[in-house]
């Protein structure tokens, strides 16, 4: 690499992010796809006033949510991270906190044992971090296979990003465990592989909100979702119609097949985190969702800021 400040910058990011950046410094990057899989990619964006506000969190954990936002993409697919690309548009005033940034990606990465292996750094007037991530696997999850008679899963507990966002447009401060499902999700990565082990028919991540996610699970799958409003798990201090359209959770909304041997037990000591069953496939107005009980959600979900 040359001279010069965006050089610097890439040297910088570099020496943060050691060993687990790969194959930087050509203008492309190469990666290795297991035989028999097939190559998984998405890319997600996180912009600044539309994504976050700079007060509500640190570089670190920008940098990281992005990361997180991006790679749970592959997690709706039952797709193991191969490599990481990250544009990031930087404003001078957000020079400083350049480390803080590589760290929270390169913290994610590493835990979801994601190599980095390129992109780009341009100068720009407002913050924004665009992710590229690409994964494989031998039969991908998609939206699209459930069928009728097939049992929805819902992995961890819903509402807390939306509890977050409210109060901080609100002039409020979160509870911390609002404020950290909001700042720091996790990409459910193992979480998907294993529940595709046992026959997942379709799967997807809950970034739009538990309603607006069924709701499009249903659509690709040609399919109708009933939802038992008594059985979604909503985080402490949330109400149910806030829990249900709640955006960027990262939570896995997964079709199994209703004779599949799912052991919530067993699920949550390995993975730290519940799995519930909050409904179920049927056949009748297909593409819709509705309740058991007839809830209907009053409250707008919080996935963006403008």
């Amino acid at each position: 690499m040359g001279d010069g400040a965006e050089f610097d910058a890439i040297r910088r990011l570099l020496d943060i992010w050691g060993s687990n950046a790969s194959g930087i410094g050509d203008d492309a990057a190469i990666v290795d796809v297991p035989s028999g899989e097939r190559l998984v990619v998405s890319t997600d964006a996180s912009v600044e006033n539309v994504h976050f506000r700079r007060e509500w969190l640190t570089a670190e954990e920008i940098g990281g949510r992005a990361a997180a936002a991006a790679l749970s993409d592959l997690a709706a697919m039952a797709a193991t991270p191969r490599g990481l690309l990250l544009a990031l548009a930087l404003p001078d005033d957000w020079r400083t906190e350049l480390d803080a940034l590589a760290r929270g990606v390169g913290n994610v990465a590493s835990t979801a044992r994601c190599p980095i292996i390129g992109g780009n750094i341009t100068l720009a007037s407002e913050l924004s971090l665009t992710l590229t991530v690409l994964g494989s696997a031998v039969v991908p999850l998609e939206r699209r296979g459930a069928i009728i008679g097939d049992d929805i899963y819902v992995t961890g507990r819903l509402g807390g990003p939306g509890a977050a966002l409210k109060s901080w447009l609100g002039g409020a401060t979160p509870s911390p465990e609002h404020r950290a499902r909001f700042a720091s999700p996790a990409p459910r990565l193992r979480e998907a592989r294993w529940l595709a082990s046992l026959g997942a028919h379709a799967s997807i991540d809950i970034s739009d909100g538990l309603l607006g996610d069924a709701a499009h699970l249903a659509r690709a799958s040609h399919v109708s979702i009933v939802l038992d409003e008594r059985a979604i798990p909503c985080v402490d201090g949330v109400m149910l119609d806030d829990a249900c359209v709640s955006g960027e959770e990262y939570e896995l909304l997964v079709a199994m097949p209703h004779d599949a041997s799912i052991d919530t037990d067993a699920f949550e000591r390995e993975f730290g985190l519940p799995i519930t069953r909050v409904g179920s496939v049927v056949s009748s107005a297909q593409g819709t969702v509705r309740f058991v009980g007839g809830l209907v959600p009053t409250s707008r979900g919080h996935d963006h800021l403008k």
